[in-house]
């Protein structure tokens, strides 16, 4: 989660530093400005670099938050596609394994305090 989340935060000082790395689609559903997107990459990285800081430490409030904001993540990383398709769907595929990740160890987490 926090390497997901240093890649935005990457990803989004490029788009507000308007970097010709990205390329523009038309007729997108989702049009919003190139630095507005890298606003939300920016906000959304920072959240989940903290996140992923906050389920090291074994919290269970860390977990919930973890796959909410992955699950963000993965959302924004899809609406990003039109402007960086590869490096995109890459980070989709991050952010959906952190919350597999997450889920499944809350999963074993509560099996294990089951008293037979």
């Amino acid at each position: 989660m926090m390497f997901g989340g240093a890649m935005a935060i990457f990803e989004g000082i490029a788009a507000v530093a308007e970097d010709d790395l990205f390329i523009s689609t038309r007729n997108y559903v989702f049009e919003f400005s190139l630095a507005g997107w890298g606003w939300v990459h920016l906000i959304l990285g920072i959240v989940l670099v903290f996140a992923g800081s906050a389920v090291l430490t074994g919290a269970l409030w860390a977990r919930f938050f973890g796959v909410l904001v992955a699950g963000l993540g993965a959302l924004a990383n899809f609406l990003w596609v039109p402007y960086y398709p590869l490096w995109a769907l890459a980070l989709v595929a991050v952010n959906i394994f952190v919350v597999w990740a997450l889920c499944t160890g809350m999963h074993k987490e509560a099996d294990d305090g089951r008293v037979t």
